[in-house]
Protein backbone atom coordinates (compact mmCIF):
# COMPACT_ATOMS: atom_id res chain seq x y z
CA UNK A 1 0.00 0.00 0.00
CA UNK A 2 1.27 3.32 -1.35
CA UNK A 3 1.33 6.35 0.92
CA UNK A 4 -1.41 7.94 -1.15
CA UNK A 5 -3.72 4.63 -0.21
CA UNK A 6 -3.31 4.62 2.78
CA UNK A 7 -4.38 8.07 3.03
CA UNK A 8 -7.05 7.38 0.83
CA UNK A 9 -8.20 4.17 3.06
CA UNK A 10 -8.14 6.13 6.33
CA UNK A 11 -10.48 8.54 4.97
CA UNK A 12 -12.73 6.22 4.02
CA UNK A 13 -12.80 3.82 7.07
CA UNK A 14 -13.36 7.52 8.87
CA UNK A 15 -16.69 8.20 6.59
CA UNK A 16 -17.83 4.97 7.43
CA UNK A 17 -17.36 4.26 11.29
CA UNK A 18 -16.85 7.69 12.04
CA UNK A 19 -18.10 8.14 15.63
CA UNK A 20 -17.78 4.34 16.01
CA UNK A 21 -18.02 3.27 19.52
CA UNK A 22 -16.73 0.77 21.86
CA UNK A 23 -19.36 -2.52 21.46
CA UNK A 24 -18.58 -2.84 25.99
CA UNK A 25 -21.07 -1.90 28.04
CA UNK A 26 -19.70 0.35 31.32
CA UNK A 27 -20.62 2.95 33.54
CA UNK A 28 -17.24 4.20 34.81
CA UNK A 29 -13.52 3.43 34.31
CA UNK A 30 -13.09 0.59 36.54
CA UNK A 31 -16.29 -0.99 35.26
CA UNK A 32 -14.35 -0.50 31.44
CA UNK A 33 -10.96 -1.96 32.91
CA UNK A 34 -12.74 -5.07 34.45
CA UNK A 35 -14.75 -5.80 30.81
CA UNK A 36 -11.70 -5.08 28.47
CA UNK A 37 -9.97 -7.74 31.06
CA UNK A 38 -13.02 -10.31 30.28
CA UNK A 39 -12.88 -9.64 26.50
CA UNK A 40 -9.69 -11.16 25.81
CA UNK A 41 -11.14 -14.35 23.56
CA UNK A 42 -14.43 -13.81 24.50
CA UNK A 43 -16.84 -11.94 22.36
CA UNK A 44 -17.71 -8.26 23.97
CA UNK A 45 -21.91 -9.49 23.46
CA UNK A 46 -21.07 -12.47 25.90
CA UNK A 47 -18.82 -9.97 28.60
CA UNK A 48 -21.62 -7.79 28.26
CA UNK A 49 -24.45 -9.85 29.54
CA UNK A 50 -22.01 -11.73 32.18
CA UNK A 51 -21.17 -7.89 33.40
CA UNK A 52 -25.01 -6.56 33.44
CA UNK A 53 -25.01 -9.11 36.41
CA UNK A 54 -21.92 -8.86 37.78
CA UNK A 55 -22.08 -5.32 37.88
CA UNK A 56 -25.07 -4.90 40.07
CA UNK A 57 -23.23 -5.82 42.97
CA UNK A 58 -19.80 -5.73 41.81
CA UNK A 59 -19.18 -2.20 40.11
CA UNK A 60 -16.18 -1.02 42.17
CA UNK A 61 -12.99 -2.42 43.62
CA UNK A 62 -13.71 -2.38 46.92
CA UNK A 63 -17.13 -4.25 46.29
CA UNK A 64 -15.46 -6.91 43.91
CA UNK A 65 -12.77 -8.07 46.47
CA UNK A 66 -15.76 -8.80 48.93
CA UNK A 67 -15.82 -11.94 46.29
CA UNK A 68 -13.36 -15.03 46.87
CA UNK A 69 -11.94 -16.08 42.80
CA UNK A 70 -14.27 -19.10 43.33
CA UNK A 71 -17.42 -16.66 43.70
CA UNK A 72 -15.97 -14.59 40.95
CA UNK A 73 -15.17 -17.54 38.81
CA UNK A 74 -19.04 -18.33 38.73
CA UNK A 75 -20.23 -15.16 37.72
CA UNK A 76 -17.29 -15.09 34.52
CA UNK A 77 -17.58 -18.55 33.69
CA UNK A 78 -19.00 -18.03 30.64
CA UNK A 79 -16.04 -15.80 29.55
CA UNK A 80 -13.92 -18.60 29.50
CA UNK A 81 -10.33 -18.78 30.79
CA UNK A 82 -12.08 -17.69 34.07
CA UNK A 83 -9.84 -18.69 36.44
CA UNK A 84 -6.79 -16.55 35.06
CA UNK A 85 -9.25 -13.76 34.76
CA UNK A 86 -11.16 -13.79 38.23
CA UNK A 87 -7.32 -13.66 39.65
CA UNK A 88 -6.59 -10.54 37.35
CA UNK A 89 -9.67 -8.56 37.96
CA UNK A 90 -9.15 -9.57 41.67
CA UNK A 91 -5.29 -9.09 41.84
CA UNK A 92 -5.75 -5.48 39.87
CA UNK A 93 -8.67 -4.45 42.27
CA UNK A 94 -6.28 -4.95 45.45
CA UNK A 95 -3.61 -2.42 43.17
CA UNK A 96 -5.89 -0.31 42.77
CA UNK A 97 -7.27 0.24 46.31
CA UNK A 98 -3.40 0.08 47.64
CA UNK A 99 -1.54 1.65 45.56
CA UNK A 100 -3.52 4.18 43.72
CA UNK A 101 -6.18 5.54 46.56
CA UNK A 102 -9.30 2.78 44.84
CA UNK A 103 -8.93 5.09 41.63
CA UNK A 104 -8.36 3.46 38.55
CA UNK A 105 -4.21 4.84 36.94
CA UNK A 106 -4.94 7.48 34.36
CA UNK A 107 -1.51 6.73 32.31
CA UNK A 108 -0.64 3.89 30.38
CA UNK A 109 2.74 3.40 32.01
CA UNK A 110 0.32 3.34 35.87
CA UNK A 111 -1.82 0.97 34.32
CA UNK A 112 0.74 -1.64 32.49
CA UNK A 113 1.55 -2.32 36.41
CA UNK A 114 -1.82 -3.87 37.37
CA UNK A 115 -2.40 -7.57 37.22
CA UNK A 116 -3.55 -8.87 33.38
CA UNK A 117 -3.44 -5.62 32.07
CA UNK A 118 -1.01 -5.36 29.04
CA UNK A 119 -0.08 -2.74 26.44
CA UNK A 120 -4.07 -3.38 24.48
CA UNK A 121 -5.79 -2.89 27.85
CA UNK A 122 -4.35 -0.18 28.98
CA UNK A 123 -4.22 1.68 25.91
CA UNK A 124 -8.42 0.77 25.17
CA UNK A 125 -8.53 2.15 28.92
CA UNK A 126 -6.43 5.34 28.52
CA UNK A 127 -8.21 6.26 25.14
CA UNK A 128 -12.05 5.38 25.89
CA UNK A 129 -12.15 6.25 29.63
CA UNK A 130 -9.60 8.89 30.01
CA UNK A 131 -9.48 10.65 26.58
CA UNK A 132 -6.03 9.88 25.95
CA UNK A 133 -4.40 9.41 22.81
CA UNK A 134 -3.58 5.68 21.63
CA UNK A 135 -3.96 2.79 19.64
CA UNK A 136 -5.14 -0.49 20.83
CA UNK A 137 -4.16 -3.56 18.43
CA UNK A 138 -6.58 -6.32 19.32
CA UNK A 139 -7.67 -9.24 17.10
CA UNK A 140 -9.63 -7.08 14.53
CA UNK A 141 -6.73 -4.14 14.85
CA UNK A 142 -4.09 -6.69 13.65
CA UNK A 143 -5.77 -8.46 11.10
CA UNK A 144 -7.09 -5.23 9.18
CA UNK A 145 -4.04 -3.48 9.64
CA UNK A 146 -1.62 -6.49 7.95
CA UNK A 147 -4.71 -7.19 5.10
CA UNK A 148 -5.06 -3.53 4.28
CA UNK A 149 -1.13 -2.48 4.31
CA UNK A 150 -1.99 0.31 6.45
CA UNK A 151 0.91 -1.37 8.83
CA UNK A 152 2.60 -4.73 8.70
CA UNK A 153 3.88 -6.73 11.23
CA UNK A 154 4.21 -9.93 13.46
CA UNK A 155 3.33 -8.59 16.66
CA UNK A 156 0.65 -6.31 18.27
CA UNK A 157 3.85 -3.74 19.05
CA UNK A 158 5.09 -3.72 15.87
CA UNK A 159 1.68 -3.23 14.14
CA UNK A 160 0.82 -0.18 17.05
CA UNK A 161 4.46 1.42 15.65
CA UNK A 162 3.38 0.98 12.01
CA UNK A 163 0.08 2.53 12.11
CA UNK A 164 1.05 5.48 14.73
CA UNK A 165 3.25 6.62 12.15
CA UNK A 166 0.74 6.78 9.30
CA UNK A 167 -2.16 8.21 11.49
CA UNK A 168 -2.41 11.62 13.06
CA UNK A 169 -2.08 11.48 16.90
CA UNK A 170 -5.05 13.04 17.12
CA UNK A 171 -7.19 10.25 15.42
CA UNK A 172 -5.28 7.21 16.77
CA UNK A 173 -8.18 6.40 19.17
CA UNK A 174 -10.71 7.03 16.86
CA UNK A 175 -9.33 4.93 14.12
CA UNK A 176 -8.44 2.21 16.58
CA UNK A 177 -12.48 1.79 16.40
CA UNK A 178 -12.67 2.12 13.15
CA UNK A 179 -10.51 -0.51 12.42
CA UNK A 180 -12.18 -2.94 14.64
CA UNK A 181 -15.58 -2.38 13.33
CA UNK A 182 -14.51 -2.72 9.64
CA UNK A 183 -13.02 -6.19 10.98
CA UNK A 184 -16.21 -7.04 12.45
CA UNK A 185 -18.74 -5.75 9.73
CA UNK A 186 -16.54 -6.61 6.80
CA UNK A 187 -13.10 -8.57 6.93
CA UNK A 188 -13.74 -11.13 8.96
CA UNK A 189 -10.89 -13.79 10.10
CA UNK A 190 -12.21 -16.29 8.02
CA UNK A 191 -14.08 -14.83 4.95
CA UNK A 192 -13.26 -11.56 4.30
CA UNK A 193 -16.12 -9.48 2.50
CA UNK A 194 -13.74 -8.58 -0.14
CA UNK A 195 -16.53 -7.91 -3.13
CA UNK A 196 -18.52 -5.55 -1.12
CA UNK A 197 -15.69 -3.99 0.71
CA UNK A 198 -15.30 -0.22 -0.27
CA UNK A 199 -11.47 -0.17 0.37
CA UNK A 200 -10.63 -3.16 -1.80
CA UNK A 201 -9.12 -1.06 -4.79
CA UNK A 202 -6.18 -0.23 -2.33
CA UNK A 203 -6.04 -3.36 -0.29
CA UNK A 204 -3.01 -5.38 -0.72
CA UNK A 205 -4.92 -8.25 0.35
CA UNK A 206 -7.31 -7.79 -2.19
CA UNK A 207 -4.81 -7.11 -5.04
CA UNK A 208 -3.34 -10.00 -4.57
Amino acid sequence: MTKKEKTTALAELEKIYKGAKPALLYNSPYELLVAVILSAQCTDERVNKVTAVLFEKYNTPEKMITLSQEELEKYIFSCGFYRMKAEHILSASYDIISRFQGEVPRTVEELITLAGVGKKTANVVYSVAFGGDAIAVDTHVFRVSNRLGLAKGKTPAKVEEGLQKVIPKENWSSAHHWLIWHGRKVCHSQRPDCENCTLNDVCDYHKK
